[in-house]
């Protein structure tokens, strides 16, 4: 096993494209998921 310096951590770079593009395909199938609900099952305003 290979220790690494706080230094050569720094400089190791990736998954952080990867997270914000899950978060934003998350919010996305969350976003078309209500338009759908909302189209389906309208609720009536009280």
């Amino acid at each position: 096993m290979i220790l690494l310096s706080n230094a050569e951590l720094n400089d190791i770079y990736g998954g952080g494209f990867s997270i914000s593009l899950s978060l934003a395909i998350a919010a996305l199938v969350t976003f078309a998921v209500g338009i759908i609900d909302g189209y389906v099952r309208p609720l009536r305003c009280r």
